[in-house]
This record gives C-alpha cells, structure tokens and sequence, in this order.
C-alpha cells in the first residue's frame, strides 16, 4: 500500500537477516549468566506470551528498568532482548522484559492494556523509582503508559522517566499500509492509540531517542512525539533502526545512564 515502503526497515539495513540471530543468542547467553539472579516467564495474565523476565542486580536494587520489544505488534518476544538488561543492572537497577500477544489476534488496544497489567505486576515485585524504556512498537507502548487511564496511581507517579526509542507515536499512518491488515485499526482505533493526542498524563521525565540513520518515517514520528510533549529529543547519529538499542547493553553508554539517572 501507499506506505508501506516509509515503515519498511530491514530492506535498507544492511545485513539486517543477521540482527535477529544475534539478539536471540546474545539473550540466550545472558539469560544462562544470570540464573542465580533472574525470574523468568513469569505470569502476568492469561496467555502464555503475557509473561515476563526479572533480573536482578547485586545488592538491593535501586530501583527496576523495563523494556518492552518491538516489531510491529506482530513479531518477536522477550527472549530476544534479555542482553540489552546489562547496561542498567551495572547501577544497580533491576531490570524485567515482558512479552504480549500479537496482532492479529489481539488488536494494539488490548497490548497496551496487556503491557499496563505487566508493569504493574512488575512494580509490585520491585520497590523504587520505575524508568520505561521500548523500542519501534514497544516506544509506543511505554509512551501509552503515562496515560493515567492505564496504570494505578501508585504505580504511575513511581515512573520517573521513560524513554521511547524510535517510536511509533501516531498511528494513523500505519491504516495506509498493508500491515493494517492484521491490525485492524480503523481512524478512531488509531487515534485512540497515538500518543501525540494523549492529554491526562503521569509527569515522568520524557527523553525520545532515534537512531541519525533511520527512515524518514521514524525520524518524523519522532519529531512528531517530541513537539506533542514537548519532551527532550535524542537524534544517536551514525544509528540506524536495529542497532539504536545496542548501547542499553553498555553501562556507560548515554542512554542507559539517561534511564538509570
């Protein structure tokens, strides 16, 4: 459809079939590290998916980091992430994952409400400040969780920053490509669930981080996030979509002392 080149990513990647591998034995080896200091698939609803990964830090933690994976609401699930845990343990944070249903069988409504059930779940295992980091879809979803709506109280005003990292902020674009087609948003489903029009608000710290190299698409919903919210803007130059969350896996990298400060 008219679109779908502008939210195309991997064709302009070099190496991009590559990526996925790497993530999933890079996770696969952090994972079996950390068996003395991890939970894993743990139960936040009814699906198998809606579960997640806890690791803790050494010590007591001063407070937890969660990351929410991307892939278009139709692809991947924490398994392929745990490594990107590393940068935020190293100050002492906590850090969990969790994975949610894909479209089409649920609809994006139903994930943001999925992810809400899980960073409440989390919180509760986990006491301190909450830093929100997600990237592509999961950008959107830790975006949707500032919206008072979805969390309790006590849990939301525990955020103190979040982080969408090359998010999808407004979803209307997205009905005029083919991946609407497992989406099934209609105009008012989309701007439902677009963070720019989102009003009633938790006060975090908002940073909104893109990789120099990405598509034009994502740099304009970047753009587009950072004005509604006026929230601080991040261009990583030299980043390109898949390799934008490599330096969560760097405990001195900018982004991860961003989330852990």
């Amino acid at each position: 459809m008219e679109l779908d080149d502008a939210y195309a990513n991997g064709v302009y990647i070099e190496n991009a079939a590559s990526y996925p591998p790497r993530w999933a034995a890079s996770a696969e080896d952090f994972r079996n590290a950390m068996r003395e200091r991890s939970r894993i698939d743990v139960s936040y609803g009814e699906s198998p998916r809606q579960a997640y990964d806890l690791f803790f830090p050494e010590g007591e933690p001063k407070g937890l980091m969660i990351f929410v994976h991307g892939g278009y609401w139709l692809a991947f699930d924490k398994s392929s992430w745990s490594h990107l845990a590393v940068g935020a343990l190293a100050h002492g944070y906590a850090v969990a994952l969790p994975s949610y249903d894909l479209c089409p069988e649920v609809r994006i409504a139903d994930i943001t409400s999925q992810i809400a059930a899980a960073v409440t779940a989390i919180a509760a295992e986990v006491a301190g400040p909450i830093s929100l980091a997600g990237h592509s879809a999961g950008g959107h979803l830790v975006a949707r969780m500032l919206d008072r709506s979805l969390l309790p109280a006590d849990v939301g005003e525990r955020i103190q920053r979040v982080v969408p990292i090359s998010p999808l902020a407004d979803l209307r674009p997205l009905l005029r490509t083919s991946m609407n087609d497992k989406f099934k948003m209609d105009a008012a489903s989309a701007a439902a669930e677009s963070p720019v029009d989102m009003q009633d608000r938790y006060p975090a710290e908002v940073t909104v981080w893109v990789g120099g190299e990405e598509r034009p698409a994502f740099l304009d919903q970047a753009v587009w996030l950072t004005e509604a919210w006026k929230a601080d803007h991040v261009i990583a130059f030299g980043k390109h979509h898949f390799n934008v969350i490599e330096p969560l896996a760097d405990p001195e990298s900018d982004l991860v002392k961003l989330l852990v400060t």
